[in-house]
């Protein structure tokens, strides 16, 4: 820890302030500032002054105690013991994977608090547990997409050692652990990485603010700073994949994009550490050129986010048609994402007013991640409402088999298991009267135009928006909460034990359906899954003659009969043809 290293290209002086005293720092090739300070060490908390304006957290804080604003705090990662010397994570293409926020996922809303819940996500069979942000954000709760000091995990949820504290745990179990970043903006609420360098780009804009300088002038400096700090998690915090956010308001027009950079020093370290490690994509693109091995012309990224098949689903069983759901809501859109994960792969689509996509042709459906539920997919409804509040307990049975039982890798949101009651809100904690105001008064305009008073719309800001988001875990094993749990345990068992259910070819799917029944069919193998949206009984024939075996039904009076199988109203049965 002796010496500190700063990128300031535009500062004409800089000052390190350390345990209190200010030392000039020296100026070096390409904007760096250097100087050695011998006694630093953990513990100590210092900032830096720029043309002697400050104190200024650093970038590259590895600790903000007192928050965005406060001064960073100096932390020894060798210090910390880990216990997990001989853990492997499991490949993705046998992944479940469980996204959840730390600050909601217990009352106490701390890593540590966390550790006591992870025997409820190896019993449902989880394998990859998926941290929201963690990074330090505004305020003492949030999602954590506004993060500003992208190196210093959140000081309320418990700091750095808390989150080793976390990760040792989930290895423990056998739950390998991927963390949420941001590499596409920053929040505006102790953003001071402007002040530094040019970070932020004058070329591209985005929706939540500047964009970040991919391939301007400073740039080199800039993709090092998060490519570093993407092996830093992997590397320091044992953390075992990346899910990248919103890679679409990535803008980078060099020869080789920063996807495709990441992806290969990620790939550098995994051979290092000896360790599988992984990058997962959100991008709204439907760009296979994503996930597309480099050597094809690809970034080289694991895996993405199927929002087609979510919103496909969501669609079809909800009714909705608002915003981007618009061009979904038949069954023959869950059909087509299932056997090719873009249902917009290079047709119009009359959300975008454009036409969308690319065939993801030669893709395993192991590149994709498959949801009924997010953080974004509830939390960006008016009031947060989950599937729980808008579907009959039959229907999200019906959900959570075609989840299951796809060809992509499964991801549950965090209380989905047992159709939690409680919303998942947007609640922030600015401090600034000014942007606790915009934050608010933007909630509400953004649902304006989709019929909503401004009354009806939760205020981010007020800590009850927060506190109602908490789950309740005591609802977990009673009522149809606790038989939606064992239909989702028994779906994962299933889906461990049936080699159908974890082919990634999609070309071998067959799908057939009825739109006017509202009955869907997937056959995967021996194994097909049969289901009624209709409000009628629905009686579906199988495809061959044999009397069949009954895997799953979400109805006691679902009884197959040879070469079909009659349904109830919101139903859904899973039955395997004799070899």
């Amino acid at each position: 820890m002796s010496q500190f290293l700063l990128w300031a290209p535009n500062a004409k002086t800089v000052d390190l302030e350390l345990s209190g005293t200010r030392i000039p720092m020296v100026a070096g090739a390409r904007g760096y500032w250097r100087v050695d300070a011998p006694t630093a060490k953990a513990g100590d908390d210092y900032a830096f002054f720029l043309d002697g304006q400050g104190p200024l957290p650093d970038p590259r804080s590895p600790y903000q105690p007192l928050g965005v604003h406060g001064r960073s705090r100096l932390v020894d990662h060798a210090a910390f013991r880990w216990s997990d010397r001989r853990w492997q994570p499991p490949p993705l293409s046998s992944a479940v994977i469980y996204e959840l926020h730390v600050g909601t996922f217990t009352p106490e809303g701390t890593f540590d608090s966390a550790i006591a819940r992870l025997d409820h996500l190896t019993e449902l069979g989880v394998t990859h547990a998926e941290l929201m942000p963690v990074v330090e954000f505004p305020g003492q709760r949030g999602w954590g997409y506004d993060g500003v000091d992208l190196y210093a995990p959140h000081h309320a949820y418990g700091g750095p050692d808390g989150l080793k504290r976390l990760v040792d745990a989930c290895h423990a179990r056998g739950l390998a652990v991927l963390l949420d970043v941001v590499y596409n903006h920053l929040g505006p609420d102790g953003n001071y990485l402007g002040r530094f360098g040019p970070y932020f780009s004058r070329s591209h804009s985005i929706t939540w603010g500047e964009a970040i300088n991919f391939d301007g002038p400073g740039s080199e400096q800039v993709r090092r700073f998060f490519i570093d700090n993407a092996l830093m998690w992997l590397r320091d915090y044992h953390i075992d994949g990346l899910r990248l956010d919103a890679v679409h308001a990535i803008f980078d027009i060099s020869a080789t994009h920063f996807l495709e950079q990441l992806a290969s020093e990620v790939e550098v370290l995994s051979a290092k550490l000896g360790r599988h490690l992984a990058l997962i994509a959100e991008s709204d693109l439907n760009d296979p050129r994503v996930v597309r091995p480099r050597e094809n012309g690809g970034y080289g990224i694991n895996a993405q986010w199927s929002d087609d098949f979510h919103h496909a689903l969501h669609a079809a069983f909800t009714g909705e048609r608002e915003g981007y759901y618009q061009d979904f809501g038949l069954l023959a859109h869950i059909a087509k994402a299932l056997k090719g994960a873009f249902v917009y792969d290079g047709c119009y689509s009359e959300h975008r007013g454009r036409f969308h996509g690319r065939p993801a042709t030669g893709l395993s459906g192991h590149r994709f991640v498959g949801f009924f539920q997010n953080h974004d997919q509830v939390g960006n409804r008016a009031q947060g409402d989950r599937a729980s509040a808008l579907l009959t307990p039959g229907r999200l049975k019906a959900a959570a088999a075609l989840v299951m039982t796809g060809p992509f890798i499964p991801l549950i949101f965090q209380g989905e298991e047992w159709g939690a009651s409680s919303p998942f809100l947007f609640f922030t904690d600015h401090s600034e009267p000014t942007l606790a105001a915009a934050v608010r008064e933007g909630r509400c305009r953004e649902f304006e135009t989709f019929g909503w008073q401004a009354e009806e719309v939760p205020d981010p800001q007020a800590e009850d928006t927060f506190l109602r988001s908490q789950l309740d875990w005591k609802e977990a094993h009673s009522g149809w909460h606790a038989e939606l749990l064992a239909w989702w345990k028994d779906l994962i068992r299933l889906r461990r034990c049936a080699s159908e259910l974890t082919d990634g070819r999609m070309d071998r799917i067959e799908a057939a359906f009825d739109e006017d029944a509202k009955w869907l069919r997937v056959t995967r193998g021996s194994i097909t899954v049969t289901i009624n949206l209709g409000s009628r009984p629905a009686r579906v024939a199988l495809g061959y003659t044999d009397q069949p075996t009954l895997l799953l039904a979400s109805d006691r009076s679902i009884a197959p009969g040879n070469g079909e199988i009659e349904l109830p109203p919101d139903s859904v049965a899973i039955v395997s043809r004799p070899a």
